[in-house]
């Protein structure tokens, strides 16, 4: 029998997962922590903690914003990690992926990096610029450390779909785009019979992600994959309280429409 990994023991569940990701230090560190809380009451089942990053390729504009704003305050990789057992001082019980680009892991060093995450109780780590097949140094080190290393895989990865879904850990990140016709979203019928093909070779839960900004592409995500992975969304709705919840008069209650906004998204 497979020893129960970290991640699995704080995973409360398998299917209908909500997997919010919001970026450490947006708007500030100590609101980064408020703002995991209030997600985990909104229902969050893990949380993906983005390290910002000055040349973020494969973030949109949205993300990009949030880096920047972190980057003002000084956060860091090191600083993002640190902030998961400040986390759990205050009430964070899901599991945390963080979400960083190789670069920073590669100057930082390898082994250093997950010592880092090993010791600041963080349960996984996703790298999306890092390929499968470069990757098996970093999964040596996540299965050593008990750390979850967070596979990603795309329609376009063809042939590479079946390898790295049954290598996959924690839960499977599938790159999805949501389409539009008749002016209502829907999911194509390719990205359907894509989750399905990922979801016969996975041993872990199917996250789909990329796209997903209202209920309605909540729910239809749900009909099809074991987990709703929203991250520009999640973003604009801080956005859309940055300046409330930096002040500390209106900062509660920008905290609760917060928490509202993103209950109303996923319910």
């Amino acid at each position: 029998m497979l020893t129960q990994t970290t991640f699995q023991g704080k995973l409360s569940k398998t299917s209908d997962l909500f997997i919010p990701f919001i970026v450490a230090g947006d708007p500030t560190p100590d609101l980064t922590i408020d703002l995991a809380l209030k997600l985990q009451e909104a229902g969050a089942d893990i949380l993906e903690l983005g390290v910002p990053y000055s040349d973020p390729l494969a973030d949109g504009p949205t993300i990009q914003r949030a880096a920047k704003r972190a980057l003002h305050h000084g956060m860091s990789l090191t600083g993002a990690i640190e902030l998961i057992p400040k986390m759990r001082e205050h009430g964070l019980t899901i599991p945390v992926v963080i979400f960083t680009y190789y670069n920073p892991v590669m100057r930082l060093g390898e082994e250093k990096f997950f010592d880092l995450l090993s010791e600041n109780g963080a349960e996984g780590v996703l790298i999306p610029d890092l390929p499968h097949e470069e990757s098996e140094s970093v999964r040596k080190f996540a299965l050593s450390h008990d750390i979850e290393y967070i596979s990603l895989v795309a329609p376009n990865s063809e042939e590479r779909i079946q390898k790295i879904a049954e290598q996959a850990r924690g839960f499977l990140y599938c790159v999805s785009t949501l389409g539009v016709t008749g002016g209502e979203n829907t999911l194509s019928s390719e990205v359907v019979e894509f989750i399905g093909k990922v979801k016969q070779h996975s041993k872990v839960p199917v996250g789909v992600g990329f796209g997903i900004s209202t209920n309605e592409d909540v729910r239809m995500i749900r009909e099809h994959a074991d987990g709703v992975i929203i991250g520009s969304k999640i973003i604009r709705l801080i956005e859309s309280e940055v300046d409330a919840l930096v002040d500390e008069n209106s900062r509660k209650n920008a905290l609760e429409t917060f928490y509202r906004n993103v209950q109303d998204l996923v319910e």
